[in-house]
């Protein structure tokens, strides 16, 4: 199976993988983030590797790292079987292989119908949504927390240098950080530390909205007076960055916001919803330095026109 059809995918369309991880319980991952399911290939064991990495594959000149999905959101880990079967993913910047026991079906939904994950659920930490089908609940998989972990890419990522803000932006403003998911708030959160840029959070495009709305209208001044700039994730629950922007733009009270999408997807589909909705920028996740000079460059515009 291969994701052949991304071109086809635009606005508030979701399409899930659902596939399977030793039970009945159906969990989902975005087919933007899929490149194809193989079967498992012949691993090479990398000693002191993550308890979750069960080895090197070797795929076409690449090599990358397959991690036991069950193990890796604190499942038992799958048992090694001759149908097992592996999703190769690009997203953050990164391929690598999720060992799966089955792959069930694509199905289409819409970013509306992604709800926030119920809590006191076993797995709920690692979870970025679910949706409520006739055959039960699909458990939508954060997959960037999995990355975290696994690989320690927090660990990793560098400090930013030469980049002052204090002439960029005015006293009294503040950013309005948008995603889903706890990682990538962290990240973004020190990043604009580092820069000195005071920062508001939402968890999605539907919480944004409000936070936005609410402040237009119990203020005289200018939205940008206050908030000069939406940094926003494109999968959430309930409202994604998509429609997020295109209300934004459609708002008059709203609309000269820069809007900065901040996505673990990648390719030139993306970019070109995101400049079609409104975007004034789009930038794949995640380096700290790409980001910081974004953000300094969107508040110079906004800010020094």
């Amino acid at each position: 199976m291969q994701n052949k059809n991304a071109s086809t995918r635009t606005g508030n369309r979701l399409e899930l993988l659902l596939f399977l991880l030793g039970s009945k319980q159906q969990f989902g991952i975005n087919v933007l983030k899929m490149q194809e399911v193989i079967p498992c290939p012949a691993l090479t064991q990398i000693p002191k590797s993550h308890p979750t990495v069960k080895g090197m594959a070797h795929l076409r000149g690449l090599t990358l790292p397959i991690i036991d999905l069950s193990q890796a959101i604190g499942n038992r880990q799958l048992p090694q079987h001759a149908n097992n079967l592996v999703i190769i993913t690009e997203f953050n910047r990164k391929i690598m292989g999720f060992l799966v026991s089955s792959v069930d079906r694509i199905e289409i939904s819409n970013w509306s119908d992604v709800l926030p994950p119920p809590t006191g659920t076993t797995t709920e930490s690692y979870l970025s949504g679910v949706i409520q089908k006739d055959d039960g609940l699909v458990q939508i998989l954060d997959v960037e927390r999995v990355l975290e972990e696994v690989l320690g890419i927090e660990q990793r990522l560098g400090t930013v240098e030469n980049i002052d803000t204090s002439k960029l932006i005015k006293k009294g403003q503040q950013v309005l950080v948008v995603d889903d998911s706890s990682v990538a708030i962290k990240q973004i959160s020190r990043t604009l530390n580092e820069i000195n840029v005071p920062h508001i959070t939402a968890r999605d495009g539907k919480e944004a909205l409000d936070i936005l709305n609410n402040m237009a209208a119990q203020s005289s001044a200018k939205i940008t007076d206050t908030i000069p700039m939406v940094i926003s994730d494109i999968e959430m629950p309930e409202m994604d960055g998509y429609t997020l922007i295109k209300h934004i733009r459609n708002t008059p009270s709203l609309s000269e916001l820069y809007l900065l999408m901040h996505t673990s997807l990648n390719g030139s589909l993306n970019i070109d919803m995101a400049r079609k909705c409104g975007a004034n920028d789009i930038l794949e996740k995640f380096i700290p330095e790409e980001l910081a000079s974004a953000i300094a460059q969107g508040l110079k515009n906004l800010n020094n026109p």
